[in-house]
């Protein structure tokens, strides 16, 4: 049975890759209220190794530094759901449930919103008029800081992904509030949004001290925005180039770099031997600890020339813990290339470079994790998507009594992934 086409919507399989903000075409006639009903499905097999020079640490007489025995053998399956509605002309929901996870087993809701690309209920032509130009998204939404997030994988959904995993430094974060976006067909992209600043909401009022002001914690509001250019150039040739801000000045605990309730897909990397699945789901990946106040940029680049793709991204972020008075730095670059070839773009190979430089809690040189990937990848059919990939990550600077001292990880991962 097919499935109802919805009104601006970035679509579940192959056709949905390489689409940032939801497409501003009005090409689907309203003909009454839609339901779509989808999924994601992805399965690894892991063959990671890995090492650290650590000294070694006791608590209650177990080396805490000593890493995980590892084995080649495949990983927990992710799954998503995901019902998206046609309410009125130019009017959709979308809702997502992560069915089963690393980091949540359970099924446990992602967020869900509502997106106006038309107000037809309020009978105005000037608004009409006016809204062929700009939408509105409100609701328990990914936050739009960047644009990696639209190309990175979450939980079952690797399907725009041409690694397994993601940026070291993941951003990541599901929060209440809103957005408003202008693109005109120029090219031109502006938008600008204001969230709790929680993936957590609460109403309790907050008790703690804050270390930089002497005074109780605040929860202020975090402010994104982003601007930028995207514009196909001709036949073969697109480009977009955008920046990004995140800010919030003093939060319940900020999860930006933090907030993803999926997991790594290199699983038990760097982990020690008391580690589980679930409560050591990032794996691999680095979070610089700004739970108090964030502020952070990103600048990224995008060129399209046929089946050539380069996408970039950096980074400049400060931000601290309650606990702190002073902000620390964090720092991250990545180029992906990728090469996409036959005549549908079904296979391509491709190469990521990703950096982090940064200062963590309590130590005043900076700590540097380097990743180096490459991979290879089938589009056996729009909805299903098959790689292999190679990684080497190193870590540098770390303090001795750390398990990710003199750390290394190196290995290949197998994925197979769905999207309807």
């Amino acid at each position: 049975m097919a499935q109802p086409e919805i009104q601006y919507y970035r679509q579940n399989d192959k056709r949905g890759l390489n689409v940032f903000e939801t497409p501003k075409k009005d090409t689907i006639a309203f003909s009454g209220m839609k339901v779509k009903v989808g999924g994601n499905f992805s399965q690894d097999f892991q063959a990671i190794s890995h090492d650290n020079s650590a000294v070694p640490l006791l608590v209650n007489g177990i080396n805490t530094n000593q890493l995980a025995s590892l084995k080649n053998g495949f990983n927990l399956a992710m799954a998503n759901l995901n019902i998206d509605a046609q309410l009125a002309d130019g009017v959709r929901m979308s809702l997502t449930m992560y069915l089963s996870t690393r980091h949540h087993e359970e099924t446990w809701v992602k967020g869900g919103y509502v997106q106006f690309d038309k107000l037809p209920f309020l009978k105005s032509a000037a608004i009409d008029s006016l809204m062929k130009n700009f939408t509105i998204k409100a609701g328990d939404y990914e936050v739009d800081y960047g644009d990696q997030h639209y190309r990175r994988s979450d939980g079952g959904n690797a399907i725009y992904n041409p690694f397994v995993e993601n940026y070291i430094m993941d951003e990541f974060a599901t929060e209440i509030g809103g957005e408003i976006y202008y693109h005109p067909k120029c090219g031109i992209i502006a938008m600008a949004g204001i969230t709790n600043g929680q993936l957590n909401p609460t109403v309790i009022a907050p008790t703690k001290i804050d270390s930089a002001t002497g005074k109780v914690n605040k929860y202020a509001p975090a402010f994104h925005a982003k601007i930028g250019y995207d514009k196909q150039l001709n036949k073969d040739l697109r480009f977009r180039l955008t920046g990004s801000f995140y800010g919030v000045s003093s939060a319940a605990g900020n999860t930006l770099f933090g907030g993803d309730r999926t997991g790594s897909h290199y699983f038990f990397a760097m982990e020690n031997t008391t580690a589980t699945s679930a409560k050591n789901a990032f794996s691999g990946r680095y979070n610089p600890s700004f739970s108090q106040q964030v502020t952070t940029f990103m600048v990224n680049p995008f060129i399209k020339y046929k089946g050539l793709e380069l996408f970039g991204t950096y980074e400049m972020a400060q931000g601290r813990v309650i606990t702190e008075r002073n902000t620390r730095t964090a720092t991250q670059y990545a180029v992906d290339l990728i090469y996409r070839f036959t005549a549908k773009e079904n296979f391509w190979v491709g190469a990521r470079y990703n950096s982090v430089t940064a200062t963590p809690i309590s130590k005043s040189g900076d700590i540097t994790i380097n990743r180096i990937v490459g991979s290879v990848g089938w589009f056996v059919t729009k909805n299903i998507v098959a790689k292999a990939e190679y990684v080497n990550q190193q870590y540098n600077n770390f303090t001795p009594t750390d398990i990710r001292s003199g750390g290394k990880f190196s290995g290949m991962m197998l994925e197979a992934s769905i999207g309807f």
